[in-house]
């Protein structure tokens, strides 16, 4: 069984100046797991376990989604519940087509039996875990919700096999689709 999701990969510099907001957030008297700068990505599908043929499968479906080449900004920090949040995220603006890449990809993935996911897709880069919520955390982040991380090209997504380890997740690109 391998564990595997799609994404679009973030450049180095973009991580950087997301881990320099991580250390404003860790201000915060909140507990956090923050994600380390080589894992921040933009996930356009989590599979989660499957089989060797089945990952042969999911390959194959994935060569024929593509998109024509599209600007993502990255900007500002947010959370999924401002109220009490459990993760910690920065925001992306694209006029939609990370949105419907994603969409794309589970048209595409759907035939193989893999679900598709029932909540709204919100395309994001996961920041930080709250583990412990302190209100402290909700200031720390209106200290960054405005901050601008910069833009890049997306002209390609990497699918991913996710290997749990107690010093974290690690990642291994298994097959890329450029456009």
């Amino acid at each position: 069984m391998t564990r595997v999701f799609i994404a679009i990969d973030l450049p180095a510099e973009i991580k950087e100046r997301i881990a320099e907001t991580q250390k404003v957030l860790a201000r915060s008297c909140a507990r956090l797991t923050f994600v380390a700068p080589r894992n921040m990505h933009i996930t356009l599908k989590f599979i989660g376990e499957v089989e060797d043929e089945m990952l042969e499968a999911i390959r194959s479906a994935l060569q024929g989604v593509s998109a024509d080449p599209f600007e993502i900004a990255i900007r500002g920090v947010g959370a999924n519940n401002l109220r009490r949040p459990r993760v910690v995220w920065s925001n992306l603006e694209d006029a939609g087509k990370t949105g419907g890449l994603h969409d794309a990809i589970e048209e595409a993935l759907a035939p193989l039996g893999i679900e598709r996911e029932e909540r709204a897709y919100t395309p994001h880069i996961t920041i930080a875990r709250v583990r412990q919520f302190d209100p402290s955390l909700l200031g720390a982040i209106e200290q960054v919700m405005a901050k601008e991380f910069g833009s890049f090209r997306a002209d390609r997504y990497t699918l991913k096999k996710s290997t749990l380890t107690k010093q974290g997740p690690r990642y291994e690109d298994l097959m890329e689709v450029v456009w």
